[in-house]
């Protein structure tokens, strides 16, 4: 019978050949997943001669296919949150942490804060605002109804106000109310290929492209919804690709809405986000 230890070491080889990034860990993974146990359990049970799980190559080869090992693992592990995904809704990436790194320092700032997630997704940067920063008065808002069941489940332990909507008007009865907006819009331009299968084929359409041939219009619908959203001096950040912090530096800068427009980096030293706080002009 074939051995764990053999069984991982074939899965990370035919993932490699699949072009998957991480083919050893994600073979460790599949194995924890279906033994239910850590990645240091599933190490340690290989060097003594476990056996290897019941279902493990179909899992494997279904990985190799370039399906998302949240889908099939059916949790993306986010800050301190394991959050439940599949198809329909955006995977969150571990780049976006950082973002919600900012919106929750500027929330933990101000007593009982009032703070709003646009284009919320699965639910993962609003949930980890209302997980850290316990006070805080946390609204979601997604358009997509995949999306929104997925953020239902996601963040019902967490108290947050979810709301079913375009961010564009949503929440106008809370208008000049918040105190911290937060978004990961979509922003890929519309002419533009993802590169990794895993996104060009599994993530939804509605989370990736930006609606205009330079992805910003809905990144600008986001920023135009936080003016109406937030009280004078209230934060918001939002997360976008690389290319587009410059233009989005300019575009901010030049509103007289805004101030102190800041342009902040990923761990991979890239320009992953844009803050800015808001004036009292109207």
């Amino acid at each position: 019978m074939e051995s764990l230890a053999d069984a991982l070491r074939e899965a990370a080889s035919t993932l490699a050949e699949a072009g998957v990034p991480s083919p050893r860990v994600d073979a460790e993974l599949l194995a924890a997943h279906l033994m239910a146990e850590s990645v240091g359990r599933v190490r340690a049970l290989a060097l003594i001669g476990a056996a290897v799980p019941e279902g493990y190559g179909e899992l494997v080869a279904e990985r190799a296919q370039r399906v998302p090992l949240q889908h099939i693992t059916g949790i993306a592990y986010f800050r301190g949150l394991e959050v439940a995904v599949g198809p329909g809704v955006f995977i969150p990436r571990p780049e976006t942490e950082a973002v919600a790194q900012l919106a929750i320092d500027a929330a933990r700032g101000i007593s009982g804060a009032r703070v709003a997630d646009l284009g919320t997704g699965s639910g993962a940067i609003a949930g980890s605002i209302a997980q850290e920063v316990p006070d805080a008065d946390v609204y979601a808002v997604e358009l997509s109804e995949l999306a929104l069941a997925w953020a239902a489940r996601n963040l019902k332990p967490h108290g947050v106000t979810l709301v079913n909507g375009d961010y564009a008007t949503a929440l106008s009865e809370l208008n000049g109310t918040f105190d911290v907006v937060v978004s990961n819009p979509p922003y890929i331009p519309t002419d533009a290929v993802p590169r990794d299968p895993e996104v060009a084929e599994h993530d939804p359409e509605i989370a990736l492209f930006g609606g205009s041939a330079d992805g910003l219009r809905l990144p600008l619908a986001a920023a135009a919804a936080a003016v109406r959203l937030l009280k004078p001096g209230g934060y918001f950040v939002m997360e976008h690709a690389e290319v587009q912090a410059e233009a989005l530096m300019r575009i901010l800068g030049a509103d007289p809405s805004w101030k102190t427009v800041c342009t902040h980096q990923d761990l991979a030293e890239r320009d992953r986000a844009t803050s800015a706080i808001r004036t009292d002009v109207l």
